[in-house]
């Protein structure tokens, strides 16, 4: 192919009434409220094809990620490397790990979980997308950004001590807490569009904020980001409108949403809202060099996850289903931990960048990486690889809170992650 080249593609992968949500922490599907896609872009400049795709699942961890990524590089003939898979994370969706699964099943608690099955002939719809998708010419990309007006807020309230005095869940029904300070957040929805010429192709959002409004009822939803994303994609013509979560493992929009429904389309407005101002203010340029950078890192285990333990909980039908499930995700990666997490930067000409990121990384690190590049472009994707679940920093295990509690990875990872964020992002 001569120049830069993009195809788009999209596939329905709404689960069926029974299915676990939420990798069965929540009530499985009772109904479906809106449907569940996988769009996603495959890219063509320098070396191999780049395949980036947003999941409307809650996650997707260890081995069932990299199947993912194996299945679609293999679509497009490119390696697995270069494949980004990034959950959006509605929680009232899919969340597969069949390591867990198998570890359940062989307890005697079975389809806990995941349908295999069903997992996997939704990954082969998404693949015969992929492949089916339709080459154009890439030669023009636009810019813009917004800030998104009363939606995200800092999860961690934090007291005159340093610890977190308080947690401000998706749902926030303590009014207290609510109305603290919003804390360190990321207001800016970062959008990139992609132009054949005059015909824009697709256009994709970049935003860090748990997309939860309400969820735990058995209804299947894409919550208000993907009710944003679907209003832009049903007004825009032929153009593809692709979201992407951010850094968002402790941000929430807890500080706006007291669970009730009717905060669900006052949440959509305000992201649509800043995806149209977004848009509006893009600077177009020439699409310029089209290329990837990889590397990736062994995030160590939580110092006080042990195997044998974690076995004995799975193994108890006296537990309950949620803490047998958490012991066998904890199982899983505790398997996996010497498998390298891949990390991808994609680069689109001089000044944008798509940074792909896993598990759900503390805000910290989506900020760290637009500061190493401040005259860039750099949008962030988290939740790749779930295997780590929360990716906090070295200091939150001290402050407390939820996050380090449920983390499945010890504080010695912020180091690490900082380190592997700054070799993709240097000159």
């Amino acid at each position: 192919m001569a120049g830069s080249m993009v195809a788009t593609f999209r596939a329905e992968v709404t689960p069926p009434v029974g299915h676990p949500l939420c990798a069965g922490w929540t009530a499985p599907a009772i109904g479906v409220t809106d449907s569940l896609s996988a769009l996603g872009l495959v890219l063509v400049g320098d070396g191999d094809p780049i395949v980036l795709c947003a999941l409307d699942w809650c996650e997707i961890s260890n081995g069932d990620h990299l199947l993912w990524r194996e299945t679609l590089a293999q679509a497009v003939g490119t390696t697995p490397d270069r494949v980004a898979v990034q959950s959006v994370h509605q929680h009232n969706a899919p969340w597969p790990d069949q390591e867990a699964e198998r570890l359940l099943t062989e307890r005697g608690a079975p389809g806990l979980v995941m349908d295999v099955d069903w997992c996997a002939a939704a990954l082969d719809r998404v693949a015969a997308a992929v492949a089916a998708s339709a080459w154009q010419p890439l030669t023009h990309i636009a810019l813009g950004e917004a800030t998104v007006d009363r939606v995200a807020s800092n999860r961690r309230v934090m007291g005159p001590d340093g610890k977190v005095k308080g947690v401000r869940w998706t749902q926030c029904r303590d009014a207290a807490i609510r109305d603290a300070p919003e804390g360190l957040i990321d207001p800016v929805l970062k959008t990139i569009s992609l132009w054949n010429g005059d015909d824009k192709l697709a256009v994709i959002h970049f935003y860090a904020v748990h997309p939860c409004s309400y969820y735990g009822d058995g209804l299947v939803t894409s919550d208000f980001v993907g009710h944003a994303r679907e209003r832009r994609n049903a007004e825009d013509g032929g153009a593809l409108h692709i979201y992407f979560t951010g850094c968002a493992g402790n941000i929430t929009p807890g500080k706006y949403n007291d669970g009730a429904p009717a905060n669900r389309p006052v949440l959509t407005d305000r992201v649509y809202e800043a995806m149209l101002a977004a848009e509006d203010r893009a600077e177009r340029l020439p699409m310029g060099r089209l290329d990837a950078r990889v590397t990736s890192v062994r995030l160590p285990p939580r110092e006080d996850m042990v195997e044998d333990e974690l076995l004995a909980v799975v193994a108890e039908a006296g537990e309950s289903d949620k803490e047998r499930i958490r012991a066998a995700l904890k199982v899983a990666y505790l398997r996996r931990r010497d498998t390298p997490i891949d990390l991808l930067l994609i680069r689109l000409g001089e000044r944008a960048s798509i940074l792909n990121l896993p598990g759900e990384p503390f805000i910290e690190y989506q900020l760290l990486a637009q500061e190493l590049r401040p005259e860039g472009f750099v949008a962030v994707a988290g939740y790749g690889d779930c295997g780590p679940g929360y990716i906090p920093l070295a200091r939150s295990y001290a402050e407390g809170g939820y996050e380090p509690v449920d983390a499945f990875v010890s504080g010695e990872c912020e180091a690490l992650m900082r380190s592997a964020i700054a070799r993709l992002l240097s000159p």
